[in-house]
């Protein structure tokens, strides 16, 4: 048996098929892959009017092994991977898909990186997340589609040591479970949708069900992931006015109103084997807000009984949600409170916030005053059990 830690949230680098054929379906709309000396490989909308997504910003985690200098970490800290004001990073980000590490565009070679950080498997996420918030419905579901196709033939290259969750287009709800159903028939294991619910709407709506129904049917769990919206929140939008340090500390309220909504507004009571994933938002901070969401029920329940009936909300969440961390202790010093059946462990690769290539310590510090059992669940098996790998 495998007794390396598996990866519960890790990130691809989108190819270029993922784009392919949908600038001439859907004209200025549609991201397309531009490729420019001294820009690198960039994602551009042309209708957006922006600078586009370099893909390499999506990899820099790699960017300084792969000029083989040596990657500086401190005790209680992740790994240094540099400024972005760095020469040599910008470099990095000029040289596009060639200077990437060839593991992050080839999913044969992936099993390279994992190696050197000691994992044996990691799940998937996506890198370009403006799939989710694309404005026109029918080009977002072909991306999606486009994506999931190519996802699904990286991961087959890996010899199972990739699994990627495949994206659903909830903007049309009737798509989204036809694409489910499309995944399940592929092997997919899990699926991912936009933290926050398309505008005007939330996820307890009862049109957004039969997504739900079908989910918890075929046994996939449903991740929503930090910074990826089906539209950008006003506190992000105005993120250049914050503090950045105060806005990093945050993230966790941004999925809190996404909680509230499927925990007590009936998603939960209505599917109560539907199994949910809250990626990359960490989880020190569950166990206490656990209890104010809890305090907050029983206070509405008491003035005004009606929608779902009050349960206790630590029981929801033990039934139904994971959470994933990187480096968190007080997930593990709280791990009672909100299940150590109920917590993953993921190294965040290739992204800046990534605990590799040295997650072994980064776990053997996290995990040092707490029993093996413990570090074996948060680490690997409760991801095994999730997914059936």
């Amino acid at each position: 048996m495998d007794d390396r830690p598996i990866s519960a949230d890790s990130h691809v680098v989108e190819g270029p098929g993922v784009y392919a054929g949908l600038a001439e379906r859907f004209g200025d709309e549609a991201p397309r892959l531009v490729s420019e000396k001294g820009k690198g490989d960039v994602v551009v909308v042309p209708a957006r009017g922006d600078g586009g997504f370099n893909v390499a910003r999506g990899a820099l985690a790699a960017a300084r092994l792969d000029r083989d200098e040596p990657i500086a970490r401190k005790s209680g800290h992740k790994p240094d991977v540099g400024t972005i004001e760095d020469p040599e990073i910008q470099a990095y980000l000029s040289g596009g898909y060639a200077a990437m590490r060839p593991g992050l565009v080839d999913g044969a070679r992936r099993g390279e990186d994992q190696d050197i950080d000691g994992l044996a498997v990691e799940i998937l996420y996506p890198g370009y997340f403006a799939m989710f918030n694309n404005r026109n419905t029918d080009l977002l579901i072909a991306l999606q589609k486009n994506y999931n196709d190519w996802l699904h033939d990286h991961c087959e290259a890996s010899n199972g040591r990739l699994h990627g969750l495949a994206a659903l287009p909830v903007q049309d709800p009737k798509a989204a479970v036809e694409e489910l159903d499309r995944v399940i028939a592929k092997g997919y294991k899990g699926v991912i949708i936009p933290s926050n619910a398309p505008k005007g709407t939330r996820y307890c709506d009862e049109v957004y069900d039969p997504i739900w129904a079908r989910a918890a049917e075929a046994g996939i769990p449903v991740s929503v992931h930090v910074g990826c919206f089906s539209h950008i929140p006003s506190s992000v939008k105005d993120a250049a006015a914050r503090d950045m340090i105060a806005m990093y500390s945050g993230t966790a309220s941004l999925i809190h109103e996404t909680l509230v909504e499927f925990m007590c507004r009936g998603v939960c009571q209505r599917h109560p084997t539907l199994q949910i994933v809250v990626a990359e938002f960490n989880a020190g901070w569950i166990g206490y807000w656990l209890d104010r969401v809890d305090q907050g029920w029983q206070r509405e329940y008491g003035q005004n009984p009606t929608g779902p009936k009050y349960e206790p909300v630590a029981e929801i969440w033990k039934r139904q949600f994971y959470a994933t961390i990187e480096d968190d202790q007080a997930a593990i010093l709280t791990r009672e409170m909100i299940g150590e059946g109920r917590v993953m462990w993921g190294s965040d690769y290739p992204h800046t916030d990534s605990t590799w290539p040295h997650s072994a310590e980064v776990l053997n510090e996290m995990f040092a005053k707490h029993p093996i059992d413990a570090r074996n669940k948060i680490t690997r098996d409760n991801v095994k059990a999730l997914y059936n790998i």
